[in-house]
């Protein structure tokens, strides 16, 4: 295996969490949009403490939390972002995990562009974690994934392939995608800016956060984390955390500041971690799974099992 599977896992949740908080200079915003994972950290913690999805205590999380989304948002890449956790949960299995993923899609708007939105990035997620990612059938394998389809992502997804094949450039991929702000141009950048720079996560996320093009002066801020966010998920879920330059990491540590409503950084990744240790079939000493999530940051965690040994889904 050529990265541990926690290596992975907070690849993905950092990658997100960088690549929607990075501005067009390459900087980290001290103060981004707090919220656009946070529904990603309530569905991570409904799966640890229940150890399967159940969407009533989603719901009943979100509800808890009075969690409202301003109509200036746009809630599409929040969805996209939200599940995260499913996607990683259950990347063993593409079957179940499309199965999982449309179950807690009905939690919120019936939209089939974030429904191929979703299906896209998730299953490219589970190829990475699964080493089965190969550049160059990702997209006719993504597009298979997504069945019939009304949606316009499939045919965005194949020009994503045309341009690749022609070696195009940044300049030319943006004038293709941002002449309308719509989900799937932003789904079709991001496997852009993803697949050109495979294995370099500082350079997919500077792409994906960049409007230098006299064409996409306008596009807006949240349009830009949606670029970056994905991007970042997806390079992270591929290069695993140590792809991820240290200095940013380092910085983030650093500040101290919140992310996605965690109190810090080290937070989320104490998070991750119990996240994976509930994945891979963690027990505590005392064989109670309630201790696991109660504390989740001081946890004992001691028997250790391989996927589908111990637990089951």
């Amino acid at each position: 295996m050529r990265y541990s599977p926690i290596s992975r896992f907070r690849g993905t949740f950092l990658g997100a969490f960088l690549g929607g908080s990075l501005t067009s200079n390459g900087k980290i915003q001290s103060q981004s949009y707090l919220d656009l994972g946070r529904m990603a950290i309530l569905g991570t913690e409904s799966l640890i403490n229940l150890g399967k999805l159940d969407l009533d205590d989603w719901i009943a999380r979100q509800q808890q939390e009075s969690l409202h989304i301003a109509a200036a948002d746009d809630i599409s890449i929040k969805i996209i972002i939200a599940t995260l956790p499913v996607a990683l949960f259950f990347h063993e299995n593409p079957i179940k995990l499309r199965q999982k993923l449309l179950l807690v899609l009905k939690i919120w708007e019936d939209d089939p562009v974030v429904r191929d939105g979703t299906l896209a990035v998730a299953y490219a997620i589970s190829l990475a974690l699964t080493e089965k990612l190969d550049p160059l059938t990702l997209i006719p394998q993504t597009i298979y994934f997504l069945g019939e389809t009304p949606t316009s992502i499939p045919k965005k997804l194949l020009k994503v392939q045309n341009l690749l094949e022609q070696e195009a450039g940044l300049s030319r991929a943006q004038a293709e995608f941002a002449r309308e702000e719509k989900l799937s141009n932003t789904i079709a950048m991001a496997f852009y800016c993803f697949l050109s720079t495979l294995e370099d996560f500082r350079l997919a996320v500077l792409q994906a956060t960049h409007n230098g093009n006299s064409k996409v002066q306008d596009a807006t801020s949240l349009s830009s984390q949606a670029t970056g966010a994905i991007t970042g998920a997806l390079s992270g879920a591929y290069n695993g955390i140590g792809g991820i330059p240290v200095n940013w990491q380092v910085l983030l540590l650093q500040r101290n500041s919140p992310a996605w409503g965690l109190t810090n950084f080290s937070q989320m990744l104490k998070l991750t971690d119990a996240f994976v240790a509930v994945w891979s079939g963690v027990y505590d000493i005392d064989l109670n799974p309630r201790e696991l999530t109660q504390g989740y940051e001081e946890a004992l965690l001691s028997v250790y099992a391989a996927p589908r040994v111990i637990r089951s889904r």
